[in-house]
């Protein structure tokens, strides 16, 4: 059932993208899976456990790749929340708790069929104790019914992996895994066969710094450290027999290697592919801010998925093209070291991780192959005429919705690049930066509306609008273009749009024009337009020939036209005056004779109505808020459009 389901899920992802590559595809997929397996727990966190915070685990396991079976040894430190009397972790049931220790004594503990492990304490623990204690467990984690600790082969030889997201962790040790409690450190102690039947060197992989390997007899203890923050479900091991070869990052004199695990088969064509790393890590470092776990480690470990999982400073891989790692290497900024904060705000992780890929190809290959990446994306996102970025609460218990290639990666990544196109380059990294180097949020949680407050502050702008359209609500603009050149010096441009979902009632947007003179004359402008039948004058210095809407993909639109302006209808509208504007306590209408104003009606910057009328001598504006408004004005000789501000 689960393969049915897994390839039901496939293939309506690959229907809500006209254009995907292979490499993207194999990204949803993979994060998808290793959701799809934790259905249940998407829907319901375990709030039995939201009474303690974990602080730090030293994680002692035992594996063999050729054996299904894991066991070992969880010690958990911990502070009480709540004056605590039992503590509760999660294990699935087919797994064995054989001992709770604290202190070298047994504590009294009972499995349920929740995956629960409730422990009773010898005394109470009082609110802000920190304390510790340790499970010994046992089992096969291959029997939960997921794969969160998946056993295969690779050329015939033995492998185990796991894939976490988002609450598989419990699968195969015992922990606490919600999403917002963040363990402060962990050691990860991994005892293995020296050797595999072949005679071939074991080698485990884990998060953080490789800190030792000692020989024990035929078995081999591999130590690693990692002492930044990190939520259950980043934490991974792997262990097979690993071909292991690294490259260096100097990093502003503070170097860090990639180490690299992949499989032997694989060796020789990783080492050609994995190179480009050292570059990706530089431009993001150059655009945002140093790697954040430079002190440990970057670095790959090859799996059997489908894409990859960007575990905190070793992300899994199946290969090593350079969309792939651009993908997980962003999620070590975006996802691990800020991570979003519910499954609504999915997109602050999947969003930037899809742009930065986007970034790559236009730092590393030119505007060229950026541009032809903007358009698959616009391709996919208005294959469908609706979709929210922002997911409401009953989206959290769709997979498929929450991991959406159309919504939470292609429409989030472009929505990036409109805000960069709406802010200037300079603020747009600038908010980022700030974002990424929150105390609040480094190493912790964000939600959307942290990201738009840094934006705000860097750019100085009021960005309600621009994340309402895009975000919060659904759909994009489709804009009908005139244009006249109504003196030697100037031509006017007229905009007019239909949305494609009555959530939005005008996409406000920078709208990109090019201008192309008789002469092969080119001039490149912005429209900053916020309403229907908006008139631009532009000026030029020669004969205009033709006008391009966004020649270069910036916005996300669909059924756009471009023809040329009927000049009588452009001059009623220019006839037509509102005065004083800026307005305090009145508003006047002048206009020609011949023109009969039918009705008119006003909207504030949010598109609420606040004005229906027939009149036309005299509006009263004293009682409504500042801000700008919006006027629809139906008359003998059509409707048009103006705006004024109320101070």
């Amino acid at each position: 059932m689960k393969n049915i389901l897994y390839l039901l899920l496939f293939f309506s992802i690959l229907a809500n993208a006209q254009k995907l590559n292979t490499d993207f595809s194999t990204i949803v997929e993979s994060e998808t899976k290793s959701a799809l397996k934790s259905l249940q727990g998407i829907e319901n966190r375990n709030a039995n456990t939201g009474n303690y915070d974990v602080k730090y685990h030293r994680i002692e396991l035992t594996i063999d790749p050729s054996i299904a079976d894991i066991s070992g040894d969880v010690t958990t430190y911990f502070e009480a929340k709540e004056n605590l009397s039992q503590i509760i972790f999660e294990l699935t049931s087919n797994m064995t708790v054989a001992d709770v220790k604290q202190r070298g004594t047994s504590l009294p503990f009972t499995q349920n069929t929740n995956d629960e492990i409730i422990i009773t304490l010898p005394t109470i623990q009082n609110t802000g104790v920190i304390d510790s204690l340790t499970i010994s467990y046992s089992g096969n984690p291959t029997l939960s019914g997921d794969d969160a600790y998946t056993m295969s082969t690779h050329n015939g030889d033995a492998v185990i992996y796991t894939l976490s997201e988002p609450y598989g962790a419990k699968g195969w040790w015992p922990c606490k895994q919600d999403l917002n409690d963040k363990i402060d450190a962990i050691d990860v102690y991994i005892t293995t066969p020296q050797f595999n039947a072949d005679g071939e060197e074991l080698v485990a992989v884990s998060n953080g710094l490789e800190i030792s390997q000692v020989i024990n007899g035929s078995e081999k203890i591999t130590h690693f450290k990692h002492q930044y923050l990190i939520p259950a479900y980043l934490i991974a091991v792997a262990v097979t027999n690993y071909q292991v070869y690294s490259h260096t990052v100097a990093n502003n004199g503070n170097p860090f290697d990639i180490i690299n695990y992949v499989y032997p088969e694989t060796l020789t064509t990783a080492q050609t592919q994995t190179g480009i790393t050292v570059n990706i890590i530089d431009l993001y470092s150059n655009l945002f801010e140093e790697y954040p776990f430079a002190n440990e480690k970057y670095g790959h470990a090859q799996w059997n998925w489908g894409g990859g999982m960007e575990h905190t400073t070793v992300s899994f891989m199946q290969n090593f093209s350079r969309d792939l790692i651009a993908h997980e290497l962003a999620h070590q900024w975006f996802g691990d070291k800020v991570t979003c904060g519910s499954w609504k705000d999915i997109w602050l992780n999947e969003g930037f991780a899809t742009y930065l890929t986007g970034l790559t190809k236009e730092h590393l290959d030119g505007e060229p192959t950026f541009k032809s990446w903007r358009q698959s994306k616009v391709n996919s996102i208005t294959s469908l005429t609706n979709g929210y970025v922002y997911l409401h609460d009953s989206d959290t218990t769709s997979i498929g919705r929450i991991f959406s290639s159309r919504l939470s990666y292609n429409k989030a990544s472009m929505v990036l690049h409109m805000l960069r196109k709406k802010v200037g380059d300079t603020d747009f990294f600038q908010g980022i930066k700030d974002y990424l180097s929150d105390t609040q949020l480094a190493y912790n949680y964000a939600k959307t509306p942290d990201f738009i407050s840094h934006m705000e502050t860097a750019s100085g702008k009021n960005l309600t609008e621009f994340f309402n359209d895009w975000i919060y609500n659904e759909g994009y603009p489709s804009y009908a273009i005139e244009w006249g050149q109504t003196s030697s010096t100037e031509i006017s441009v007229i905009v007019n749009q239909t949305q494609s979902h009555a959530s939005v009632s005008y996409f406000e947007a920078p709208i990109p024009i090019r201008i192309i003179g008789t002469g092969n004359e080119v001039l490149d402008t912005v429209l900053d337009n916020t309403l229907n039948g908006e008139t631009f004058t532009v000026p030029v210095n020669f004969t205009v020939s033709s006008v391009l809407f966004d020649p270069d993909t910036h916005l996300i639109s669909k059924n756009n036209t471009v023809d040329t302006l009927n000049i009588v209808n452009y001059n009623i509208t220019k006839n037509i005056i509102l005065y004083p504007n800026p307005t305090f306590d009145e508003l006047f209408f002048e206009k020609p004779s011949d023109i009969i104003i039918q009705k008119i009606i006003i909207y504030n910057e949010n598109g609420k109505k606040v004005l229906k009328t027939s009149e036309t001598e005299q509006i009263k504006t004293k009682k409504w808020a500042f801000g700008t408004y919006f006027v629809k004005i139906k008359t003998n000789k059509g409707t048009f459009y103006k705006k004024f501000i109320k101070k």
